[in-house]
């Protein structure tokens, strides 16, 4: 099995008991030079001398057929998996806290300070992206006061996304944004909705259909701002704090 690669990882505290961290994630180079073989081998056995390139069809490349676009896809889930799990381990390192990761029932927590553990990845390349470019974000929060949610998505969500699974009153006041602005809150909205099923157990349908309306001034207020991080307060019984780091597309609820 290979151990993919993590770099440029940022660790944030975000209070006493909560600390997260975000990372890229990319193939071992072992893995991406395997994938470059078929390029490798045809460059070593073409010779200019005895190739007749007016005639030469140029169809050397990386399989594209479906089962191949597949396995790629189902070996960066993999390295996400492995990933998120990696950088668990490294801030845990940081932190100096000695501990595993409870996997047998969700929420997952860690196994003897039974501090709250949540995931979260996404693809920033294509299934056959085989060069030095990442094949993932990915991010881990922890915390010992409560179930913690947290998204990364670095992928716009379309408009008519969101309008098939917004809440009414959502799609609302969304439409009367500019559209730039529009498509990063409908972005930022979504992954709040994201960390809030993580927390919550909700289906994807059911969390996605939940009417957060009071959050889309505020959304859009720091992104006028031009902040790197936003602080909001959730309006439930027991509030929660929502968390944005701008710059590592990753929102977070604790």
């Amino acid at each position: 099995m290979h151990i993919p690669h993590l770099y440029d990882t940022q660790y944030t505290q975000l209070s006493p008991t909560t600390w997260c961290a975000t990372a890229y994630v990319s193939a071992p180079m072992s893995l991406r030079l395997w994938n470059e073989l078929p390029w490798l081998s045809i460059a070593n056995t073409l010779h200019a001398s005895s190739i007749n390139f007016s005639t030469l069809e140029w169809q050397y490349r990386l399989p594209t057929h479906g089962s191949s676009v597949q396995k790629n896809a189902q070996r960066q889930r993999r390295q996400q998996r492995m990933g998120v799990r990696r950088l668990l381990q490294e801030l845990l390192t940081t932190l100096e806290i000695d501990d595993t990761l409870n996997e047998a029932q969700f929420p997952y927590r860690l196994n003897s300070s039974s501090y709250y553990v949540c995931f979260s990845h996404s693809s920033t390349g294509s299934a056959n992206n085989s060069n030095d470019n990442p094949n993932a974000s990915v991010a881990v929060v922890i915390s010992h006061q409560r179930m913690v949610g947290i998204d990364i998505e670095t992928n716009q969500v379309a408009w008519h996304v969101a309008q098939r699974f917004y809440h009414p009153n959502e799609i609302t006041l969304l439409q009367a944004l500019p559209l730039d602005q529009r498509d990063t809150v409908v972005k930022l909205l979504w992954q709040i909705k994201e960390s809030f099923i993580k927390i919550n157990h909700h289906t994807l349908a059911q969390g996605l259909g939940m009417n957060y309306q009071y959050l889309i001034s505020d959304i859009a207020t720091n992104l006028e701002q031009d902040k790197s991080l936003a602080t909001l307060t959730d309006n439930q019984p027991l509030p929660y704090q929502i968390v944005i780091l701008f710059s590592y597309q990753t929102v977070i609820i604790f």
